[in-house]
C-alpha cells in the first residue's frame, strides 16, 4: 500500500499542484498493482483521493469509529469523506477519535505500518507540537518505510488555514 501525509494547511493552489503531481506518480504505483490508503478528510486527502482515481490506483478510505459506530467528522471534513468513499473501492473502519489530535497521530502510525511507501507533502519544517508531518515522516523511515518527499515549485502554506489534523 500507498499512503499520503502532509501538511494541513496547504494552500488551494498548491492542492492544484499537487494534484497533477501525484497523478504520475501514483500511476506508477497502479502499474505496479498498489493501493492507495487514506485518511477521510479536507484538503490532501481528497487531493490524494481523486489523483489515485485518475491514475488508475485502487483506494482504501480510512473512517473513524467510536465504540463500532462512524464517528462524527466536523463539517468539511464530513463533505471530504463523502468524496473519498465514492473514490474508494474498499473502506476500512479505525477505532480513533478525529476531535482529538493525538489518537488522528497514533491511527496514522498504525496506517503507515501496513504500508510500504508514502508520499509526504513537507516543506521540511520541523515539528512543532502542531503540525504533525514532520513527526510522520521520522515515523515512516524509522519503520523501514519508503518515503517520497514532494514540495513542488510554488508550493505553498497559509498558516492558521486550519489546525493540523494528521
Amino acid at each position: 500500500m500507498i499512503a499520503v501525509v502532509g501538511h494541513a494547511d496547504l494552500a488551494p493552489w498548491t492542492l492544484a499542484l499537487l494534484e497533477e503531481e501525484l497523478r504520475a506518480r501514483l500511476a506508477r504505483c497502479a502499474e505496479a498493482g498498489r493501493t492507495g490508503l487514506v485518511r477521510v478528510g479536507q484538503g490532501l486527502p481528497v487531493v490524494f483521493g481523486r489523483a489515485a482515481k485518475h491514475a488508475g490506483l485502487a483506494m482504501v478510505a480510512v473512517v473513524p469509529t467510536l465504540n463500532r459506530v462512524p464517528a462524527l467528522l466536523r463539517g468539511p471534513d464530513r463533505l471530504a469523506a463523502g468524496e473519498l468513499l465514492l473514490l474508494s473501492e474498499q473502506v476500512r473502519l479505525v477505532d480513533y477519535d478525529p476531535a482529538d489530535r493525538d489518537a488522528c497521530v497514533r491511527a496514522d502510525e498504525r496506517l503507515l505500518r501496513a504500508c510500504a511507501r508514502v508520499v509526504a507533502i513537507w516543506d521540511g519544517t520541523a515539528f512543532n507540537g502542531h503540525d504533525t508531518t514532520a513527526h510522520l515522516v521520522a515515523y515512516a523511515r524509522s519503520h523501514g518505510i519508503d518515503v517520497e518527499v514532494l514540495w513542488p515549485d510554488g508550493a505553498e502554506r497559509v498558516p492558521g488555514l486550519r489546525e493540523e489534523a494528521p
